[in-house]
């Protein structure tokens, strides 16, 4: 009688985590690495997305991250131009 709980246990964090597995790699439609130079460093870092605007949002966040500190410095290094953007992956 107490294995019944313990296998559906299972088998609902087995199908949860299959879920999230697809979720997070299956819906990547696009994939970029950017590099930016600000303040004389330069950092490069890629990004996934499901749209085109939000895959390059979240590798310039990313490669801002590392060279600027600070909501002003932040805010600027993200509103600069990238020195390179390689598109890795598009639809």
């Amino acid at each position: 009688m107490k294995r019944k709980p313990v296998l559906f246990g299972i088998l609902f964090i087995l199908i949860i985590l299959t879920v999230l597995v697809y979720s997070t790699l299956g819906l990547a439609k696009y994939k970029v690495e950017i590099c930016v130079q600000y303040n004389g460093r330069t950092s490069c870092r890629s990004a996934s997305g499901t749209s085109r605007q939000d895959t390059y949002r979240a590798a310039m966040n990313n490669a801002c991250a590392l060279i600027a500190s600070g909501v002003t410095e932040t805010m600027q290094c993200e509103s600069s131009q990238p020195v390179s953007i390689r598109w890795v992956r598009e639809p």
